[in-house]
């Protein structure tokens, strides 16, 4: 039998599970010949295209990296003591599985709850066994949550309502094995885009997946932390895309096409002229709407 290979841990908005095979058709030829030694991901988020190239192409070093520290502290977990995390879930899998469907409900607000109120006793710089238990506690709302995303308001808090699953999965004991095996050659950060500009070279391959710009007033989603990404600072990272390029990396950018709602707008044409930039299609899912999901556009910027 096939060994499992590792998948994201989380789902998370925007993920590229679905996309996978279109946007590996443009992989740098060089990251197929085995001469590109160091993978970068300064948005990592659910990881679906870190965990690809981890899986499948011989990298030697692997940097990933996110403004949300919810998510690093979970990465850094699995990393760190995956065997205490597995514990943690299986422990809450059980009791969750065990309730009926209203005590279920009151079981995921308490953990929400629990999870909001001690966000401001983590300390997010410093490694200790509470992280495993924030961890889980991610790991749980995320999988039983309403459409399974991560979402905070302006205080930072999770305010993803109940989502009533049968049997959700909330221990992936397998999978967390693969992932924290991935981990153990990973050099983990939390912060800013530009803090991964120390360690791009010419041998580095480096993907940028940021919250994306919307297409129209109503589709807005970029709540994967409390600071926003407007237009600004879409520009800021088309600035740092270009200095990286200027480095000689291999870079690949995805964002939203605002031309599957306004033909007319040249936002992404204008700001990376003159980088090569393809689309792909995808699925949008995150509507609440059901009628307003369905297949769109999406952009796959390229500086080779």
């Amino acid at each position: 039998m096939t060994k499992k290979q590792a998948q994201p841990f989380l789902k998370w908005a925007g993920g590229k599970t679905q996309l996978l095979a279109q946007i590996e058709s443009f992989f740098p030829k060089e990251l197929l010949m085995g001469s590109m030694t160091r993978y970068i991901e300064p948005f990592v988020g659910g990881g679906a295209l870190f965990f690809k190239v981890a899986n499948t192409y011989p990298i030697q070093d692997f940097i990933i990296s996110d403004i949300n520290p919810e998510l690093i502290l979970a990465y850094q977990t699995i990393q760190k003591e995956v065997e205490g995390l597995i514990n943690h879930l299986w422990d809450k899998q059980k009791t969750y599985l065990a309730l009926p469907g209203e005590e279920r409900k009151n079981f995921f607000y308490q953990v929400r709850t629990d999870y909001n109120q001690q966000r401001n006793q983590i300390n997010f710089d410093l490694y200790t066994s509470n992280w495993i238990e924030r961890t889980a506690q991610l790991i749980f709302l995320n999988r039983t949550c309403f459409n399974g995303l991560f979402r905070v308001n302006s205080k930072g808090e999770f305010n993803v309502p109940f989502g009533r699953y049968k049997k959700p999965r909330i221990c992936d004991a397998d999978n967390l094995r693969q992932v924290a095996k991935i981990l153990e050659q990973t050099a983990i950060h939390q912060g800013d885009f530009t803090q991964c500009k120390a360690f791009v070279d010419q041998a580095s391959f480096v993907y940028f997946d940021p919250p994306y710009r919307p297409i129209s007033k109503t589709s807005s989603f970029n709540a994967y932390s409390k600071q926003s990404f407007n237009n600004s600072e879409q520009l800021r990272l088309r600035d740092f895309f270009h200095l990286l390029d200027q480095k000689g990396a291999k870079l690949l950018l995805s964002n939203s096409d605002p031309k599957n709602e306004d033909p007319t707008d040249d936002f992404f044409e204008n700001a990376y002229y003159p980088y090569r930039i393809e689309r792909v299609e995808a699925a949008r899912n995150i509507n609440s709407n059901a009628s307003k999901r369905g297949k769109i556009k999406e952009l796959v910027i390229i500086n080779y």
